[in-house]
């Protein structure tokens, strides 16, 4: 009985590796851009991942001034703060979030393209 035991494999987890990479504080620090559909032709692009230190409600104000567009900075309990604008701004996001300084472009994701 000893030779069995020392034959059966132990359990091997395929994704271990991949959860502890995620297990960390916003997976790599990357900023998520993603545009969610609304009702018809409506839209609305989301922006989450941003550094803490940073003041969320002065990127919405910039972002509105610049893009003429609505927003509002939403507190989900998984996701921390997320800033939501009107329409579809992810190209305009990203570049604006670039040219700032406030992310590089590597840390950015741009989702749905």
């Amino acid at each position: 009985m000893s030779e069995l035991d020392i034959q059966i494999p132990t359990t091997f987890d395929a994704f271990a590796d991949a959860n502890a990479e995620n297990s960390g504080a916003g997976s790599k620090d990357y900023v998520h851009i993603r545009t969610q559909q609304r009702n018809g032709r409506k839209s609305l692009t989301t922006v989450q991942g941003l550094n803490k230190e940073f003041s969320y409600n002065k990127i919405l104000k910039d972002l509105k001034k610049e893009f003429c567009c609505n927003g509002t900075v939403v507190q989900d309990p998984e996701l921390g703060q997320v800033i939501q604008l009107q329409g579809d701004q992810r190209k305009n996001v990203s570049t604006f979030l670039i040219q700032a300084g406030i992310v590089k472009k590597e840390h950015i994701k741009i989702h749905g393209f």
